[in-house]
């Protein structure tokens, strides 16, 4: 089987620091997978070795089973990569600027796919524009075209909506969608959880350069994150032995952490033997970001 991205064993030190102590990993074709961590966990210098930006110090990395050292011409052509920081050369406009990087492909008469990346980046009215002369959000947007100009199967999205506008925000993801859906592989890294929940099949976690944490997304929220159930009863204290953890109470206010919804079932059936009366329910569905702090706060 032919892996999008094959991380095996990675290591990358910097004197005596360790950035990467023995990543393993692999995505899928056609994956949308997620790679979240705190800042210093090795999420850039991980990308920084996947892209040919530097050289890991021992373990194998291959993008589309092409070895990103000894086959690294073929390894460039099937990866774009969106940077965190913005890069960009002050003197060439935006559509110069996406010619340019086709060159760099070897790519030709490319500027149908140029037009169409421009209008879906929402570029169209600053095709024309100098780069300097770009707002923060719009240099990004340009970042990301560039990634995509010489349409690669693998895409890796480094904090792409860090410090844009919720519309731009909102139009990349729905772009970035229809590329996933025609097949393209989607790795993204962010700091906005609620993204990689809604986005990302399958998520990888990283703390002091180690994997601590690699299932779907929704199995990492069935097994770490559970329920938060909301009740108000018709009396000022819990029934004895109903076996859920507490988390507040107030005036016939209660909440609780439930492991599922087995427990859940077992809690209310517990509460109608003891006689009480739910006067309000509510139940918190699984949440991601609850799940980071807990995996964190493990390892």
């Amino acid at each position: 089987m032919t892996f999008a991205i094959e991380v095996l064993n990675v290591e990358k030190r910097y004197g005596a620091l360790q950035a990467l102590a023995g990543v393993s990993l692999a995505v899928a074709e056609g994956e949308f997978f997620g790679l979240l961590g705190p800042n210093g966990a090795g999420k850039t210098t991980l990308i920084s070795i996947i892209a040919g930006l530097a050289r890991a110090s021992s373990g194998e990395v291959r993008v589309m089973g092409a070895d990103v050292i000894a086959d690294y011409r073929r390894a460039r052509r099937m990866l774009g990569v969106v940077p965190q920081e913005l890069v960009f050369d002050p003197f060439f406009t935006v559509r110069e600027t996406l010619r340019i990087q086709s060159g760099y492909f070897g790519l030709r008469d490319n500027d149908a796919w140029i037009d169409e990346v421009i209008h879906h980046l929402d570029l169209g009215t600053k095709a024309d524009a100098n780069m300097r002369t770009l707002s923060g959000g719009m240099k990004r947007r340009v970042l990301v075209a560039q990634a995509l100009v010489h349409r690669p199967p693998v895409i890796v999205l480094d904090e792409p909506t860090a410090g844009v506008d919720v519309e731009l925000r909102q139009g990349l993801w729905q772009f970035i969608r229809r590329l996933n859906r025609d097949g393209h592989t989607i790795v993204l890294t962010t700091h906005y959880l609620e993204e990689a929940e809604e986005l990302c099949d399958r998520i990888g976690m990283l703390k002091a350069g180690r994997i601590v944490a690699l299932d779907s997304t929704r199995n990492l929220l069935e097994t770490f994150s559970g329920l938060v159930l909301k009740l108000r009863l018709d009396r000022d204290a819990l029934p004895e032995g109903l076996g859920a953890e507490l988390l507040a109470s107030e005036a016939g206010r209660f909440t609780l952490r439930l492991r599922d919804h087995f427990e859940l079932e077992e809690l209310l059936r517990r509460l109608r033997e003891a006689g009480a009366a739910i006067r309000e329910l509510e139940l918190e569905p699984p949440d991601l970001e609850e799940v980071f702090l807990r995996v964190m706060a493990r390892h």
